[in-house]
């Protein structure tokens, strides 16, 4: 079975129940595979990212395996304002965030609610340039682990959203993203743009930021902030302090 997100913000979670962890988000318009079912609960993949979790069986949209695949081969457009909305044929306005996938407007075949959208769409590769100006559109975004929106974004949702947004794809969590790219050995190598990753006490990747120019990053830590950066890792003025510590900075595009 197959399916399309048709709300604005889906939690996806750990566990078939409302009291489980929000895991990520699906957002309006992402086509999701069914894996299993039970009782009220879908176990879903989500075909942008491969990322597994369970979803409330209510909130979404069966579509049939054809319909998946036209959309998986459709070129990826997405809502480019912090909110827009999209209008249903009984003129409802369903709102939308920042990211939402719009891709299933081109097709009839698959926009069979026949919804339509007049605002502003991006899609296709944008130079790596563009990267912190999207970023900056999250900038106070309060932190949310799990979250993929302006209104809620942990940091490896924060990074993955700033380059889907710029035509890049690569995966949900900070861990994931770490095996990604290639490595650089010095601070003064990087590019605005490039990814910093910091580990725990334990050596596991938690955290991901995304560089900027002058050793300045900007990463979701409470909220969607800019801090400093150094061979120790993100130095925090107002703490006055190092809060992060620096493992391994990617060169991912």
């Amino acid at each position: 079975m197959f399916g399309i997100c048709n709300l604005a913000i889906v939690p996806v979670r750990a566990e078939a129940s409302d009291r489980s962890e929000i895991v990520t988000q699906l957002l309006f318009g992402e086509h999701i595979e069914i894996l299993e079912r039970h009782n009220q609960w879908a176990k879903i993949r989500i075909q942008f990212d491969d990322y597994e979790g369970w979803i409330d069986s209510k909130q979404y949209q069966e579509i049939t395996k054809e319909q998946f695949d036209l959309l998986s081969k459709e070129s990826i457009i997405l809502n480019a304002d912090l909110i827009d909305y999209i209008t249903a044929p009984n003129n409802l306005l369903l709102p939308i965030p920042l990211g939402a996938s719009l891709s299933f407007l081109n097709n009839s075949e698959i926009n069979v609610s026949n919804f339509d959208f007049e605002g502003t769409k991006t899609s296709g590769i944008k130079p790596k340039s563009a990267l912190i100006k999207t970023a900056f559109m999250y900038l106070n975004a309060p932190y949310l682990w799990g979250g993929k929106t302006p209104f809620g974004i942990d940091c490896s949702g924060f990074t993955q959203m700033v380059y889907k947004l710029n035509g890049y794809k690569i995966h949900r969590d900070a861990s994931q993203q770490a095996l990604e790219g290639d490595p650089l050995s010095f601070i003064e190598e990087c590019e605005a743009g490039d990814l910093a990753f910091f580990d725990n006490d334990e050596g596991n990747i938690t955290h991901v930021g995304i560089i900027m120019e002058n050793n300045y990053i900007i990463h979701a830590s409470g909220k969607v902030r800019i801090d400093r950066l150094d061979h120790t890792g993100i130095y925090n003025p107002e703490l006055n302090k190092h809060t992060h510590k620096l493992r391994v900075i990617k060169k991912i595009i």
